[in-house]
């Protein structure tokens, strides 16, 4: 299943150790011809690859714990044809398989660049904490296109703002 990728149970123990803060940002462009988007990302971050197989821009603000987590992510359909109620079950059935609890707070349908999707977010109970989720899913006449923040409750707000300024400068190409 492709589409299961983004449901990773190492991921969700990783970011639970990646819990910091998202200070105002100044953001600059990121291109990479891999990538069928162009997005300004905040300044100072740091890219991370968590060998997930996972295609697209991972980064945390920090090199250490605690840090805010923002991933931008893709894959090619293949022919198939998800939708955001789908992979949404499969990202919701992947947390609680890891023994977390995950409860949604919040659905919309939101239109990222020229691409309308749908946001849910999340407060995820591990034993090792809580943090707090934004996840959209958008399906393109490609790609399946998965963008997530996860931080800790107290900085949330902020490092949520933070990340609606990279979603707005979402342009796909």
């Amino acid at each position: 299943m492709p589409f299961m990728k983004f449901a990773r149970p190492a991921l969700l123990l990783t970011a639970l150790s990646l819990t910091g803060i998202a200070a105002a940002q100044t953001l600059v462009t990121y291109s990479d011809p891999k990538l069928p988007f162009t997005v300004k990302l905040p300044q100072g971050w740091l890219g991370v690859d968590f060998k997930d197989g996972t295609s697209g821009v991972s980064i945390v603000s920090a090199k250490a714990p605690p840090a805010t987590l923002m991933r931008l992510l893709f894959v090619d359909k293949a022919g198939g044809k998800p939708t955001p109620e789908g992979e949404f079950k499969k990202f919701e059935a992947g947390i609680k398989g890891t023994g977390a609890t995950v409860k949604q707070t919040a659905s919309r349908t939101m239109k990222i660049g020229a691409l309308s999707g749908v946001e849910r977010s999340y407060t995820l109970t591990h034993p090792k904490g809580q943090l707090k989720m934004r996840v959209w899913y958008g399906v393109g006449a490609k790609n399946l296109y998965s963008f997530q923040l996860t931080d800790t409750p107290a900085r949330f707000a902020q490092a949520s703002a933070t990340f609606d300024k990279v979603l707005a400068s979402v342009k796909f190409k």
